[in-house]
């Protein structure tokens, strides 16, 4: 299964890349991640609690970044297993600033088996979705808190609000830019 996108997050790109290496800040805004402990140098150990439709099961496995070039660029390999199934996979997190928002493309290839994969590529891939809308939602809000203040909140219910503000927000400057190409356009 192949996943990749893009994701505006709405903070300074040195502070999301910070964001997505720090253990305790990744434990906080991954969906149902219940524990992320380093292992050695950019490498963790994860237990996650997913699922996709009725499939739902706790899952552990290794996280190891590899090509690190901060604060613009890092490989992930993921292998996981759990009672649902495996997980097997590789992605790229490439961060490029833009006007002082950091764009974030990322690219992965999955292999996942077992129960779970029996639910279907769309569906999985509908989840997949789903969670990266989450978990860019909450890096955001981790890269704009201030350090000396305590940690931010995450959950379901705030990060589902959090999307669903940033979506509407993205189609409110959408449309602003449609505006503003309709009015230069009766301009010429």
């Amino acid at each position: 299964m192949k996943i990749e996108g893009t994701q505006e997050v709405r903070a300074p790109r040195e502070r999301v890349f910070q964001a997505l290496l720090d253990p305790e800040v990744l434990q906080r805004c991954i969906p149902g991640c219940e524990k992320l402990e380093q292992t050695g140098d950019h490498a963790y150990a994860a237990t996650l609690r997913a699922g996709v439709g009725s499939i739902k099961g706790v899952f552990t496995g290794q996280i190891k970044l590899e090509e690190l070039q901060p604060p613009s660029h890092y490989r992930i390999v993921i292998d996981g297993k759990g009672q649902p199934g495996f997980l097997k996979g590789t992605g790229t997190l490439d961060l490029e600033e833009k006007d002082g928002q950091t764009m974030v493309s990322y690219a992965g290839d999955a292999q996942i088996g077992g129960t779970i994969a029996g639910v279907g590529q769309r569906m999985i891939q509908g989840a997949a979705r789903m969670m990266v809308a989450q978990f860019f939602a909450a890096i955001e809000v981790e890269a704009n808190h201030d350090p000396d203040e305590e940690p931010p909140k995450h959950g379901f219910v705030r990060t589902a609000l959090r999307v669903t503000k940033r979506a509407l927000q993205g189609s409110n400057a959408a449309d602003q830019s449609a505006a503003e190409d309709v009015e230069g356009e009766r301009k010429k």
